[in-house]
Parts: C-alpha cells; structure tokens; sequence
C-alpha cells in the first residue's frame, strides 16, 4: 500500500510538471543561464600563455588556489573572463550588510522596504565593480611576476595588458552579478547561489577522476579510496539533518468574541533552524580570507621576503589559518543570524497581534527568551559549520587527498539543492491551486 501511495504521489506531481508551463519556462531559463556561464568559463583573457599558466596552477594546485579555483568552477586555473567568479558582489554584499549594522544611515535604508531595499543593491552593484577593479588589478600584476619552467606567463607585460586584465575581469563579474539576479528573478532558486553549485559540480567528475586514478597507479589505497566515499555520503546525510532540523517555539493566541462569535484560541509556532544562516557564513569567510591571500601570494614572487613568510603561514592546513577560516565562520554564523531573525521585532509582532509564548510575559521577556534559544542555536550551528568546513583542509593538509572534498564545497551543493527543489515544488503547488481556482469558476459559471 505505501510503495502504491508512493507511485501515485510521484504519477500526480510529474503529471503538474507536465502541465506547469510556467515552471518549465523557469527551469528551461535556468540551465540555458548556468550553460552560458559554464562556456564563459573556458574563454581565457588576452595575453597570457596557457601552457606556462598551467605548469604554474599545476604546481600550487593544493594550496589556498585550489580552494579559490574550486569556487570559480576552474576558471581561475585556466585565467578566463570568469576567474573573479562572483566573489567580488560576495564581498560587496558582507560589506553592506555590516554596514546596516553600524551606520544609521544604511540601517534606516533598509527599514524603508522595497525604495531602501533598491538603494542597498544598487549600493552593493558600485562597491562591486570597485572591489573587482581592485582584485583584477592585483591579479594582474601578480600574473606578470609568475614564471614557470618554460618562461613568463604573461606574453608582453606592461600597462596596456593590466588594464586589458581589468577590464576584461570587471566586465565578466558584472556580467556574472546580472547573470544571477536574472536567474533569480526568472528562474528557479537563488541566482548567486546556482552560479557557485555549477561550479562546483562541473569540477567533481574530473577530480573523481583523478582520485580513481591515483587508486590506480598505487598512490591512494583502495581501503582509504572508499573510506573517503563512505565519509562522503555521512556527511551529506549529516548536512541534510542539521538542515532540516529547527527548533519550533509555540505560540498560543487568545480566543476574543466578536459579535456571537469565537475567534483565535488556536496554538502555531515560530520555527529556529539550528543553522539559521545557512551557508552564507563559509561563503563569506571564504570570499574575505582568500582575496587577500591570493593577492599576497601573488605578490610574494616579486615583493619583500616578510611576504612570502605570511603567505606560508596562511597556507592550507596551517594552524594559523584554520583558527582565522573558523572565527570568521563562527563571527558571519552569529552575525547573520542577527540580520534575518530579529528577536525584539518578532516580539513586538506577536504582542500587537495577541501571540504569546506560554509561561513567558509578551514584551522584552518574550524577547529575551527567543534570543537565548537563537544564541544556544546558533552555538551548535556555528560549530557544525566550523568542522564541516575545516574538515576539507584536514583531508588536503594530512592525507593528501587531490581534490576539496566535503566542507564548503559540498554544503552549498546540499544546501542549494534542497532550496531549488523546494521553490520547485512551492511552483508546482501554485500552479495546482490556480487549476483548482479554474476549476471552481468554470463550475460557479455552469451553475
């Protein structure tokens, strides 16, 4: 009976994807976007020698690039219009929403709803471009200092080639940052969001690739090839339960007569995710940490030797790193958590509606007690990010494993997934609802 429920369950909802010309449209758009990003992804910027760029990418693949590149869906490795990625709007975005936080100005923005939420994104568009100006620029002065064993990677440094560079960088993250909020508008799930997964998965085929063939030539045990595999699917069913979990804080409502009749009395709850932040905290450590790590590395070939020291000490798996990655994710966890959920606001709402939490006084102590569950929430999700995060570096640093297993990677992979298939099915359910509304109009019209 159930395997026959299950059957029907899956026959009525293809049969709603078969009919939702709407979503279908929104899925179509979806992958035609994610497709023109993938081919941008292989177009490389004028000037530079492919060959040497690679024997040089080949030879600092493990390190903090490898994490970078990964990001970028290997268009950092291969220098292509699309090597800043979308990390510069990331940075952008950090910087307003801390400015919210602090500035009055800024903060009032964002209480004026739709016109302040306009302002804030074109805000984030101009600090965009410049951020990326910037990181194109350390970029390219960088490229012109990296040589390999066959030569410069760069055919004919000097002005003309940074400012092509910058250009050419700046103009592909820009195109990227519209990329995205077309996707998000359009189609199906957060634009930013997809653009990093596509990334992500594109290189996975070829890093298990590389795995298998380590196993192969002898390099990596079988024993530890499939432990690795095994560790794999852990993790995302663990990432897959810390998702979904909440805590759900009831909520009673009063009964009050109006006229003859009772209204209210009725209970409901406010849901606390344990990770309310989601993934945006490894995503903004990560985009905050790399950058300027990546600028130093770069400079490190051409600069003082004070530099190249720093850039050591904040290479993958070194302590000093792992303690900053962690704080920053611990620091963005408890940060956002306070930008999306807002105790004293939520109870100002109930009170002006009547809610009460039971055994708690409406007011500042309804308040208190949701920031005190949120804050112990937020304890746990902070250190569930912190290990999943740091593990990847773990694996790289002490195992030598050849590819950014778990961590970032594959919490935005679940995450995002488990977000478009809900606005897929939230899109189905709508254009189930609007049959049904049909349906009830043609037979009022009959009747």
């Amino acid at each position: 009976m159930a395997s026959a429920a299950e059957q029907l369950a899956s026959h009525i909802s293809f049969a709603n994807f078969a009919k939702a010309t709407e979503l279908k449209k929104r899925i179509w758009f979806t992958l035609g976007a994610l497709i023109i990003y993938r081919l941008g992804t292989y177009i490389p910027i004028p000037g530079i020698d492919p060959a040497i760029l690679e024997d040089i990418f080949r030879q600092q693949a493990g390190g903090i690039l490898g994490m970078f590149d990964m990001f970028a869906g290997g268009a950092f490795g291969r220098m292509t219009i699309f090597a800043l990625n979308i990390m510069p709007y990331i940075s952008a975005m950090i910087i307003m929403q801390l400015l919210t936080a602090v500035s009055p100005y800024f903060e009032q923005l964002k209480k004026e709803g739709e016109p302040g939420r306009k302002k804030i994104n074109q805000y984030t568009r101009y600090g965009t471009v410049v951020l990326a100006a910037l990181q194109a620029y350390g970029i390219a002065a960088g490229l012109e200092g990296m040589t390999g064993s066959q030569g410069s990677a760069v055919l004919d440094p000097g002005l003309f080639f940074r400012a092509t560079t910058v250009i050419t960088l700046v103009g592909g993250t820009i195109f990227l940052m519209w990329l995205g909020e077309q996707v998000t508008a359009r189609g199906v799930g957060n634009g930013i969001s997809l653009i990093i997964f596509a990334g992500i998965v594109a290189n996975l085929p070829a890093a298990l690739a590389g795995t298998l063939e380590l196993g192969r030539t002898g390099a990596l045990s079988a024993i530890f090839i499939v432990a690795l595999m095994v560790m794999a699917v852990a993790v995302i069913t663990f990432i897959v339960f810390i998702e979904r979990a909440q805590r759900r804080v009831v909520v009673q409502y009063p009964k009050r007569q109006v006229g003859n009749r009772m209204f209210g009395g009725e209970s409901s709850h406010i849901p606390l995710k344990i990770n309310t932040a989601g993934v945006i905290p490894p995503i903004f450590a990560s985009s905050l940490l790399l950058l300027p790590i990546t600028v130093a590395g770069f400079s490190s070939q051409q600069g003082p030797d004070w530099l190249g020291d720093v850039t050591a000490l904040l290479g993958r798996g070194q302590p000093i790193y792992l303690f900053i990655y962690g704080a920053l994710i611990v620091f963005f966890a408890f940060f956002y958590t306070s930008v999306v959920f807002n105790p004293a606001e939520t109870a100002d709402n109930l009170k002006k509606y009547g809610g009460f939490v039971p055994g708690i006084r409406p007011g500042k102590n309804t308040a208190d007690h949701l920031d005190f569950i949120l804050t112990r929430l937020t304890v746990v999700g902070a250190i569930y990010l912190t290990a999943i995060s740091i593990l990847p570096e773990i694996l790289i640093s002490q195992y030598a494993v050849p590819f950014y297993f778990g961590g970032t990677s594959l919490l935005i992979v679940v995450t995002v997934t488990m977000d478009t298939v809900a606005q897929v099915q939230s899109h189905l359910i709508a254009h189930q609802y609007e049959g049904l509304i049909k349906k009830s109009r043609l037979r009022g019209r009959r009747g």
